[in-house]
């Protein structure tokens, strides 16, 4: 299970494409309007992309960000923060004050990349499909296997997190209790793996593209969207903080059975 927020494509310049997409163009004019109205803000670029999700693939915004900052109309910095990389934060023009903020989102921001928090994150997301999916008839079958039933995956390294069998049909779950969805890449070979070992690709995920849902459709599985980012017991405070801060869908879950009774924050 990867547990992996901070991909280095967030601090890549973004080539724009030869010809100009109106979704991203969309996507500007709605993000200009956004920093007009938050003109005393400052946010980072992935907070952004998870902000704006509902409206526009991740990839969209992005290059709808690098647009902008490269036609001048934000304000944009990439800082270097400590013991995690690099961080792009991007505020109104008029914004004399955003270093000051950038700072106290940089904290928030090192506290949830610590390599201990990660894997607590990891942990819960499995914790909490482990006591689930049994509610609802699966019983597991393996854990982190890449060979199955006299089958077995070589190409890479990969495996799946979990094998649950229900009403005869074996699945293959991966679980991504993070922020980011899935790569293009690892999401394939996932399913692949899938295919080798005669299992249905199930996805258990914060959120994913309408693209990898139907897809998935294609290939017999589905996904599981939680729209939430759950954080492990004991961190109630950290997770309001960030939820009110950051304006993240994070949360503790009070039981599998509402794992999704709450909806996402709204943009402002």
């Amino acid at each position: 299970m990867d547990f992996d927020d901070w991909p280095d494509a967030d601090y890549e310049e973004t080539p724009h494409p030869r010809t100009p997409d109106p979704k991203v163009q969309e996507a500007s004019a709605r993000l200009l309007q956004f920093f007009e109205n938050e003109r005393e803000e400052v946010f980072y670029e992935m907070q952004l992309e998870v902000l704006f999700e509902s409206e526009y693939f991740d990839w969209i915004t992005t290059k709808a960000l690098a647009q902008l900052r490269d036609s001048g109309r934000i304000g944009t910095s990439l800082e270097d923060l400590p013991d995690v990389g690099k961080i792009r934060f991007y505020f109104h023009r008029g914004n004399r004050y955003w270093k000051r903020k950038a700072g106290e989102i940089g904290k928030l921001v090192r506290t949830f990349s610590q390599p201990n928090f990660k894997s607590a994150l990891g942990n819960q997301g499995e914790l909490l499909v482990d006591a689930g999916l049994p509610r609802v008839g699966f019983v597991e079958q393996a854990r982190n296997v890449n060979q199955f039933n006299g089958l077995q995956w070589t190409e890479t390294a990969h495996d799946r997190d979990r094998i649950f069998q229900k009403d005869g049909i074996n699945y293959g779950v991966e679980i991504k209790n993070r922020l980011s969805y899935i790569s293009q890449e690892e999401f394939q070979v996932k399913i692949r793996i899938c295919a080798t070992l005669g299992i249905r690709p199930v996805f258990i995920v914060r959120m994913m593209p309408k693209s990898y849902t139907f897809e998935l459709f294609t290939k017999g599985g589905f996904a599981l969207i939680m729209k939430h980012q759950f954080y492990p017991l004991g961190q109630e405070a950290f997770a309001l903080q960030v939820r009110t801060r950051l304006r993240l869908p994070c949360r503790l879950p009070a039981a599998p059975h509402r794992w999704n009774s709450e909806p996402s924050p709204p943009i402002p």
